[in-house]
């Protein structure tokens, strides 16, 4: 748009997430387990179809790319298996192959305390609410890997004895093991732990599981080597004495939205509850205590950051200290509200017993699409729109462009056709994967055809629903200085849209870097950005899409010239719609100070039927915004549009007055961030 106009030391790599979601809220009105045409259930083992969540990937640390394993998908590429016997069981967990078994029976352990020895590449998962591991559980012993574990009950190895120590039956030990996914089950009732994760067993998500009724609930690490990186999210933890977990010599141990419950009047009795031990480094996050005894506890060596967590009844110890790490730096999760978490969790943790359609090989493949992009030639494509132009016109689910870290110039287009892919750097930080390139508004066509005009100047231009990016850097780099000959908007990133995430990105640019656009001025478009960076000067965000950011950075840019002067927003919103909402950031930028505005109405092509909006709110801005933070522009006053602040801080912030208007605390409960995404949660996938 004219401005003029009528860590360091790590090894890891993100993959692709799924939904974070209770399996409840997902099975909504679907039927239960199936079988495939022309497939019969035996009480052997029987080819048959999977819920349709059983070839779903992990979220948290066991999405992470590492030790030669992208993430953890379990048995997804192999056959689907139906058992409902401990020989059958065995065969199949034990065996070279990947499978999805489904349990489908009670199966009794013999002899009791038999934990079955996994094999990689396995998926193990209930059948509905009907598959039991009675007197045992499972062992994932050195280098397995990929392993899922879902929707089982595994109880009542217990030997009489409350704190036994000669009876090491766990639900599910394992010893060495790597990128598990130990995902709504219950368990309960055994010998000794319900899991234990040992001897330096890493990338490991433990998700939406009840764990009861046990002296031990969950112990981690016991290792001199403080390599172990799990996340611990969404489980329901009562009625267990201790180990709530403990988490020993762990590098990274992200805790968050679980739900830890003594219960009143009962015979157990918490010791304590989340436990930082050794060399640990936890971040524990909007978790729900009740009645805990020593609730949080650490060691003088061990660090945790605890964050909107809640405590009632608790009592004794509850600490904090040191710092840890950001987990987003691994991967993306949203929080769940604290005070929602018991309820949620009585409701959407262990096993669901209404689980998903049956699931064809199409719709099997479709779900496990990941593409791969390398310049190296180590991937299955050497550009990104190589993975683009690989996605099948209409694709009916997600698919991942993983993409390895890079320097990668290039034009990347999404066409409309091409709906629920995401684009998602493989590098350690969002600086090692970057798609750019150079094309300005001005900038001639290579046919002859005429300039590429702004829209069409994108580095990366998205045009298809549900599209998300994570984990790099979009950037253009035009080089004004060099070409003031011609129109230097240059844009870096294009949506054109509705449901559009990016995570976690870096959108960098000069004039016009982000345009948030629709797919037609009566189409909606909705964009949501979360730890997010745009760099820019001149009306950097603009457009009329319905477009919030979110816990970000705006980084405001001097001009090719060295001048400070410049347009945060510029947004073209039509009269019925939400226009750009900023919320719960930071402005800032080594530009002088009271150089930039936060915004100016964009009446597009002069139309007179649109009402422009931004509205920045909860957020700091440095001194470089101006005290009068809104302007006029071609011909159009800020005044007839909707601009406004809300309780932002920092140097650049002011009081309401005429030239810097104030929501209401009454106002300010329609303009949040759900008011913007109106009914969408946008969710890593």
């Amino acid at each position: 748009m004219s401005e003029i106009r009528g860590k360091a030391r790590h090894r890891r790599r993100k993959t692709a997430l799924a939904v974070g979601v209770p399996l409840a809220l997902t099975a909504a009105g679907v039927t239960a387990y199936g079988f495939l045409p022309g497939t019969q259930s035996h009480a052997s083992a029987a080819t048959a179809a999977a819920p349709a969540w059983a070839t779903a990937t992990a979220d948290g640390f066991a999405s992470v790319n590492a030790l030669g394993q992208n993430g953890t998908y379990g048995g997804r590429d192999g056959q689907t298996v139906t058992v409902k016997t401990l020989a059958d069981l065995e065969k199949y967990a034990t065996a070279a192959e990947p499978y999805v078994i489904v349990v489908a029976a009670t199966i009794n352990m013999n002899p009791v305390g038999k934990e079955i020895k996994v094999q990689s590449d396995k998926t193990i998962v209930g059948a509905g609410t009907s598959g039991h591991i009675v007197g045992g559980g499972f062992f994932l012993g050195a280098g397995v890997h990929n392993v899922i574990i879902r929707n089982l009950t595994i109880r009542d190895a217990y030997q009489g004895i409350w704190n036994d120590k000669d009876h090491d039956f766990d639900a599910v030990q394992m010893d060495g093991a790597h990128h598990v996914w130990i995902d709504h089950n219950d368990l309960r009732h055994m010998a000794d732990g319900l899991i234990d994760v040992r001897k330096d067993s890493t990338y490991v998500t433990v998700s939406w599981n009840k764990l009861s009724q046990d002296n031990k609930a969950f112990g981690i690490g016991w290792t001199e080597n403080v390599v172990t990186d799990i996340t611990i999210h969404h489980n329901w933890i009562r009625e267990t004495e201790q180990r709530n977990p403990s988490t020993d010599n762990a590098a990274h141990a992200h805790l968050y939205n679980n739900f830890l419950e003594d219960v009143a009047d009962t015979d157990i009795k918490s010791s304590y509850g989340n436990y930082s031990r050794g060399a640990t480094k936890m971040v524990l996050e909007n978790s729900y205590f009740q009645g805990v005894n020593n609730p949080v506890i650490k060691d003088s060596t061990a660090t945790i950051v605890q964050k909107g967590n809640t405590f009632v009844g608790t009592s004794g110890r509850n600490e904090s200290g040191g710092t840890a790490f950001d987990p987003k730096t691994y991967y993306a999760y949203t929080l769940d509200k604290t005070a929602d978490v018991p309820a949620l969790l009585k409701s959407g943790a262990g096993p669901r017993s209404s689980i998903g359609t049956t699931v064809t090989a199409a719709t099997k493949a479709a779900a496990a699409t990941t593409l791969t992009v390398a310049k190296d030639g180590s991937g299955q494509y050497s550009t990104v729109q190589a993975a683009v132009n690989a996605v099948p016109a209409n694709n009916p689910s997600r698919v991942v462009i993983s993409v390895k870290p890079g320097t990668y110039r290039e034009l990347v287009k999404v066409p409309s056709n091409k709906p629920h892919v995401t684009i998602q750097g493989s590098g350690a930080s969002r600086k090692d994967t970057v798609i750019v390139y150079n094309n300005a508004s001005g900038t001639p066509k290579p046919d002859g055809s005429g300039t590429y005009g702004t829209g069409g100047s994108a580095t990366v231009a998205v045009e298809a629903d549900d599209f998300q990016a994570r984990n790099l850097t979009v950037s253009n780099d035009f080089d004004e200085a060099s070409h003031q000959d011609i129109a230097g908007q240059a844009v870096a990133l294009r949506t054109a849209a509705d449901k559009v995430f990016l995570d976690g990105i870096i959108v960098s640019g000069d004039q016009d870097t982000l345009l948030v656009d629709t797919a037609a001025k009566d189409k909606l478009g909705r964009v949501y950005m979360t730890n997010f960076y745009v760099i820019g000067n001149v009306d950097f965000i603009f457009g009329r899409a319905t477009t919030v950011i979110d816990k970000s950075v705006i980084t405001l840019k001097k001009r090719w010239n060295g001048t400070s002067a410049g347009y945060v927003t510029a947004p073209s919103t039509a009269a019925d719609r939400k226009g750009i909402l900023i919320a719960n950031s930071t402005v800032n930028g080594d530009v002088s100070s009271a150089s930039f505005y936060l915004g100016r109405p964009w009446h597009a092509g002069g139309d007179t039927t649109l009402d422009p909006q931004t509205t920045v709110r909860n957020t700091s801005l440095s001194a470089a915004i101006k005290s009068t933070p809104w302007t006029d522009m071609s011909g159009f006053s800020w005044k007839d549009d909707r601009f406004a602040e809300y309780k932002n801080t920092g140097a650049g912030s002011g009081s309401a007055s005429g030239d810097r208007p104030q929501l209401t605390d009454s106002q300010a409960t329609g303009q949040e961030v759900a008011d913007w995404l109106g009914g969408w949660t946008p969710t890593a996938s």
